[in-house]
């Protein structure tokens, strides 16, 4: 049944947008133009702040900083009953999320799937964001500079999630 819904789904809601149009005289593809054009104008406009994140996190993973702070952190994550081996991955989410993805690569290429450093892994990635770029990208296309409470209930909010995520998979998996 969800093969039917996922195939079905776009044409579905092509036809659906097509049909309201046509029934509001709506031109379309004026319609259609327009939108891209708005989509394009914020697209340039968010750039500067895309590439600065991107450059930051190249620079961030290609260096040894990482391996530094993970070392500067370790006695603080023991005490904190974080695994270490999830700590680049804690560094690097709300930062990037390719980044992250590639962090969680390498955790479950070392410590496989099943293990708890994988699962963690895996579960932090699909239910926690990208803060910097999120913020940076919804508040750069509209302008907004100061987003200081944003970040910090983000940030808090990001750091409830480690705690919940390696509790929860501790119960589970234990």
């Amino acid at each position: 049944m969800l093969g039917i819904i996922s195939i079905a789904i776009v044409p579905l809601m092509v036809s659906i947008i097509l049909i309201h149009g046509y029934i509001k005289g709506i031109d379309i593809y004026e319609a259609f133009i327009e939108g891209a054009s708005e989509g394009l104008k914020t697209v340039i406009k968010i750039m500067p702040y895309l590439i600065a994140i991107f450059i930051a996190v190249g620079i961030f993973r290609g260096s040894t900083a990482l391996d530094m702070f993970i070392s500067l952190l370790s006695p603080l994550t023991n005490l904190l009953g974080i695994p270490k081996e999830i700590l680049p991955l804690i560094l690097i989410r709300p930062i990037s999320g390719s980044g992250a993805l590639g962090v969680v690569k390498d955790i479950i290429s070392y410590y496989g799937p099943d293990s708890f450093p994988g699962i963690v892994a895996s579960v932090m990635m699909g239910s926690s964001e990208t803060i910097f770029y999120t913020v940076a990208l919804y508040f750069g296309s509209i302008g907004v500079e100061d987003y200081r409470h944003t970040l910090k209930a983000a940030l808090l909010s990001y750091v409830m999630s480690i705690f919940i995520t390696i509790f929860i998979c501790g119960i589970f998996i234990n």
